[in-house]
């Protein structure tokens, strides 16, 4: 048995992808809207983040990898969405009431039972993870069937626009500064501050503790990472050593890195910001598969360097993301448009002209 509100419609619309690869678009479609099953709700959208990955899905760049959209997706993607809850299936009428707002992931449903989910505090390897736009039809449409048990709750306080990337966008970044391991008074470096996972990281590494030194380019960017709280900013379009300004900041050099600009040169020069026992965490996630996290193993052994990666998070850390703006600590910077214009969005980001996060409006309430 379903509980709903009268009516939902049949039919909806929907940016649906057309052809595949790096010329892929998308187009607006009417398509049906599915009711949800048992253990699953139905979320009327009304704003979606734009994520790199979704750039990244709608234009193949990871099919080298062996990730590509796959057809149970329908060619829509999307996986920062928010919303109103419309329609309950059975089995989750104690969990949802119609009316609840709901966050839908990257990770839409876990299975509960593999060994990763019964770590608990591992499920983002779950063997049969079901992922938003990916092996699932995703947050580019009006109306998404959810799974009941791994939506997330949005709490009084934070708005639709400003859920919507910590979906995924905010709780990679808050994973990653907790992955760090740098603690409070200890430097971290972030190398592309500006963009739309770096202006997330400066807030939450300040809310922790750190003491934040921003990369990225331009007086723009610069205001924006000394407005969100960094403590310096160096331009890396006029520094020519960019390693030697962290030592001559730090002394003996960083005690964390986050990587989130996906590009060659970063990854390549990131370590050489670390101190003893420093930490590299990668994050930005290039297609070019010769492009490698780490550094030659003289540096590692000897600086005793620390490399790991990290990918979204668990349920309750997109709790934990979401409460630090509920309390009014990180307030994600975003640039708003339709779902019409998905397109000329995809394109600013691919040009890297979206300084802070892009939200696309899908339907009002």
């Amino acid at each position: 048995m379903i509980t709903r509100t009268s009516p939902i419609p049949k039919q909806q619309r929907a940016v649906v992808r057309s052809g595949s690869g790096s010329t892929a678009t998308t187009t607006i479609q009417t398509i049906d809207v599915d009711l949800p099953g048992p253990g699953q709700i139905l979320v009327r959208i009304t704003w979606t983040g734009l994520c790199g990955s979704d750039k990244a899905l709608l234009h193949d760049e990871w099919a080298g990898f062996g990730v590509a959209m796959t057809p149970q997706a329908k060619g829509v993607a999307g996986h920062e969405g928010v919303g109103v809850v419309v329609a309950v299936g059975e089995g989750m009428e104690n969990r949802w009431n119609i009316g609840d707002r709901a966050g839908i992931k990257w990770i839409a449903k876990t299975c509960g039972e593999c060994e990763f989910c019964l770590s608990g505090v591992d499920e983002v390897n779950c063997i049969r993870q079901v992922n938003s736009g990916f092996t699932a039809p995703g947050t580019f449409q009006e109306y998404c069937v959810a799974d009941g048990r791994y939506t997330s709750k949005i709490p009084d306080g934070v708005s639709d626009e400003d859920a919507g990337p910590i979906m995924c966008g905010g709780v990679t970044a808050y994973v990653a500064c907790k992955r760090a391991n740098v603690k409070a008074g200890q430097w971290i470096v972030l190398p592309g501050a500006g963009g739309g996972l770096g202006h997330l990281a400066i807030q939450y590494a300040r809310a922790m503790g750190m003491r934040v030194i921003a990369i990225d380019g331009g007086d723009d960017k610069r205001e924006l990472c000394q407005k969100l709280g960094a403590e310096v900013f160096i331009d890396y379009l006029s520094t020519p050593d960019i390693a030697a300004e962290v030592r001559k900041i730090t002394t003996h050099g960083a005690h964390g890195v986050i990587v989130t600009a996906a590009t060659k040169t970063v990854y390549a020069t990131a370590p050489t910001y670390l101190r003893p026992n420093g930490t590299l965490v990668a994050v930005g996630l290039p297609a070019d598969p010769s492009i490698l996290a780490g550094a030659p193993p003289m540096l590692l052994s000897l600086k005793r360097l620390n490399v790991v990666g990290t990918v979204t998070g668990t349920l309750k850390d997109v709790e934990e993301a979401l409460d630090f703006t509920a309390r009014k600590i990180v307030h994600p910077v975003l640039v708003k448009g339709k779902l019409e214009d998905l397109n000329s969005w995809v394109e600013k980001l691919e040009k890297g002209q979206l300084a802070g996060r892009a939200v696309l409006q899908v339907a009002k309430i």
